[in-house]
């Protein structure tokens, strides 16, 4: 039992498989709708993906994705979202700067999530740790970040589907999603799916 000044432990909030894939000019991300929370789950559809239009590299907007708690997620796109003013055009930078940002601010260095941002040119994975990732190429031109509980199999999936399918970025990202939901007990199939 707690002391009287001791919090007691918080449950362990488990949730989020969201996947970004790329292949040709196509961009697709998708996030799954479950909330879990200890053994329970909270909620089934929740949105963890937004598209932010009319900025990125081309005008054809931004995608956004996140995993961790949904109010920190959301202090985070704010301030990536005034990043993206600063450097119109230029996700890389916005991202690097929000990076620093979350890195060195005694406020966000609290802030427990990751993002993964994707625009006409790039994908990256954002962090609290200072990381800016961007993945590797699976096939000439295709590539897949995911982030959250059911990452890994996203990820996996998808990679298969690129090099062994034609299918567009959009088919891939939903096939795939759909293969986590089946594995991730922290994952559902009741996607929302953005595309550029």
């Amino acid at each position: 039992m707690p002391s009287r000044n001791e919090q007691p432990p918080r449950p362990r909030i488990r949730s989020t498989t969201v996947l970004c894939v790329r292949r040709g000019d196509g961009v697709a991300m998708a996030g799954d709708g479950q909330v879990t929370m200890g053994d329970v789950v909270a909620k089934a559809d929740a949105v963890k993906v937004r598209k932010l239009d009319g900025v990125g590299a081309d005008g054809r907007g931004v995608l956004v994705g996140f995993a961790g708690a949904a109010a920190d997620a959301f202090a985070l796109l704010e301030r990536f979202e005034e990043k993206l003013k600063q450097s119109p055009g230029n996700v890389k930078k916005a991202a690097v700067e929000l990076a620093k940002l979350w890195r060195t601010d005694r406020m966000l260095r609290r802030l427990e999530s990751l993002l993964a941002v994707a625009d006409a040119s790039a994908t990256l994975l954002v962090s609290g740790t200072g990381d800016v990732i961007e993945p590797s190429e699976v096939v000439p031109g295709g590539q897949a970040l995911a982030i959250g509980s059911g990452g890994n199999y996203a990820t996996a999936a998808a990679r298969a589907l690129l090099r062994h399918t034609e299918m567009d970025a959009e088919a891939v990202c939903r096939d795939a999603m759909g293969i986590a939901g089946e594995l991730c007990v922290y994952s559902n199939t009741n996607l929302t799916v953005q595309t550029l």
